[in-house]
């Protein structure tokens, strides 16, 4: 079993949140975010022998791209993201690790370097900078370094916007600015990345806000879903049979990867039987990292 997204933040990188004195930070266990609440941060969620104990497979763990570090100016994000990438390297099995960096200001050379790592699996990025072609075009010395390592890419929330209104439910952001970077990500994407990078393996989180289920939208507005792109996958994180079953009316089996999103989500098996199962959990989540036939 394969869980394509997952979050744990090592000692180092909490140590380096509580040192800020500006967003993002945390105080004790307390996390401080322009456009959120404040989030109580479960220390057992971020226990390593407690994370460890509970994993029947391989873990790929991410940095939290909705606390904005990628966003941060390169100066400032840097520390963050090269105490992300070593500590996180630290973690042994069964974690394998997703890359970050800096779309504010682009290090392509940085990010080579850290590909090369066997255990970094690929290169997250904030769903916030892929917000149409000519964002898409800024990343490119980025997505370049992963195309050329044959590694894959994978899309996540990132911040909320810091002018949401005060007294919103916890959950406001999860579902409502979370799920529109995801859509606008994948426009995107749609319309631009894949002419730009024709061999990049790119996998969007929580089946991309179930973007794909517009197609017939954006046909009656003048766009086309066209042929099923073999290279793009759907990670499940918050979602259950019935997103699951409608996405793979749509877009099919082959495209779908087991994503738990813990420890603020838990796995789920949709029930669609054996066949389906292991694809999801196994051959499907394999070919995304490797590309090798499933």
């Amino acid at each position: 079993m394969i869980d394509c997204h997952q979050h744990l933040w090592p000692p180092r990188f909490l140590d380096a949140l509580r040192r800020r004195r500006t967003f993002p930070y945390l105080r004790g266990w307390t996390l401080h975010l322009p456009g959120e609440p404040p989030f109580e941060v479960d220390p057992a969620a971020h226990d390593l022998a407690k994370r460890r104990r509970r994993e029947p497979g391989t873990a790929l763990v991410s940095l939290s791209s909705p606390l904005g570090i990628e966003h941060l100016p390169a100066h400032e994000g840097a520390e963050l993201i090269d105490v992300w990438h070593e500590s996180a390297l630290e973690l042994g099995e069964p974690f394998r690790v997703w890359a970050a960096a800096s779309v504010s200001e682009p290090d392509p050379d940085g990010l080579a370097k850290v590909l090369r790592e066997e255990r970094i699996a690929g290169l997250q990025l904030p769903a916030t900078a892929l917000t149409g072609t000519a964002a898409i075009a800024r990343l490119r010395p980025l997505l370049d370094e992963a195309e050329r390592v044959g590694k894959p890419v994978l899309i996540h929330p990132g911040p909320a916007p810091a002018e949401a209104e005060p007294d919103l439910p916890a959950w406001w952001p999860a579902l409502v600015p979370y799920v529109a970077q995801l859509h606008q990500s994948w426009l995107a994407w749609h319309l631009a990345g894949r002419r730009q990078h024709p061999r990049l393996r790119i996998a969007f989180v929580a089946l991309a806000g179930l973007a794909p289920l517009h197609h017939e939208r954006l046909a009656a507005r003048g766009g086309t879903l066209g042929a099923l792109d073999p290279n793009v996958f759907y990670e499940t994180s918050s979602y259950g049979t019935r997103a699951i079953d409608a996405m793979v009316r749509v877009v099919g089996v082959d495209p779908i990867v087991h994503g738990s999103d813990r420890p603020y989500a838990e796995s789920c098996d949709p029930g669609l039987g054996d066949a389906f199962a292991h694809a999801m959990f196994t051959a499907n989540p394999r070919h995304l990292l490797t590309g090798e036939p499933r």
